[in-house]
């Protein structure tokens, strides 16, 4: 469970904040999105999980644990986080990247061997792709390489800031469905941040709608209903 309790932030030469009063709660496996146009949080929200923001005042838990008070490093090794740009390591082949984490975590070469041909099945990859460099792949392919990285530790939260906002859209279509497949078999918590309700509704449990400068609303939406989608 991830809980956020009255987080509040402004940053350096800003009157207005970029968060205010926010309280949120995440629950175990579910998949929440985070939709609303740009500057109205829904990011700094999510950095903010991870620590890569900092709240002002205000605490984040994750599991009941305050991160203001946690290891960050051992936090962050718990969480997978996926952005907008695949942001691959542009010198390591596809297999060197989705075994940055398992390495740094000390696993040994036959168990991230066998986690490396694991996620290349789930992620729908050719084995092929797994000696070739990120400017090799397709976007799509990049995508997939990303997802898989930050699955490598079986992470039990992933974190997605607009994984899929620079594919095309017959792509995006497909990574989505991919995706849904994806939580019905893993049953990980994730939160995505995306511009497009459409998105937001086809892949939240739960979508908090994030309005500049006011607390998010949050909607819980079943996916087989379209309702939403069309106004």
């Amino acid at each position: 469970m991830i809980q956020l309790e009255n987080i509040n932030k402004i940053y350096p030469g800003n009157v207005q904040h970029a968060i205010n009063s926010l309280n949120m709660t995440i629950n175990e496996g579910e998949f929440c999105t985070f939709v609303g146009p740009s500057g109205c949080g829904k990011t700094t929200t999510l950095r903010m999980i991870n620590r890569l923001d900092i709240p002002d005042s205000g605490e984040v838990y994750i599991q009941g644990e305050p991160l203001s008070r946690a290891d960050i490093i051992q936090i962050r090794r718990k969480i997978g986080f996926v952005m907008q740009s695949p942001a691959l390591f542009p010198h390591r082949t596809v297999a060197e990247n989705i075994a940055t984490v398992p390495r740094l975590l000390g696993w040994d070469k036959r168990a991230i061997s066998r986690r490396i041909d694991e996620l290349v099945a789930l992620m729908s990859l050719n084995p092929l792709v797994l000696k070739r460099y990120p400017h090799q792949l397709s976007g799509g392919q990049q995508s997939r390489v990303s997802i898989a990285r930050a699955l490598a530790a079986d992470p039990p939260i992933l974190l997605m800031d607009e994984p899929f906002a620079a594919i095309d859209p017959v792509v995006r279509d497909r990574l989505q469905g991919e995706l849904l497949a994806l939580q019905a078999r893993l049953h990980k918590t994730i939160i995505l941040v995306t511009h497009d309700i459409n998105e937001a509704i086809r892949l939240g449990d739960r979508i908090a709608i994030f309005r500049e400068r006011r607390a998010p609303r949050a909607v819980r939406y079943p996916r087989q209903h379209s309702f939403l989608a069309r106004q």
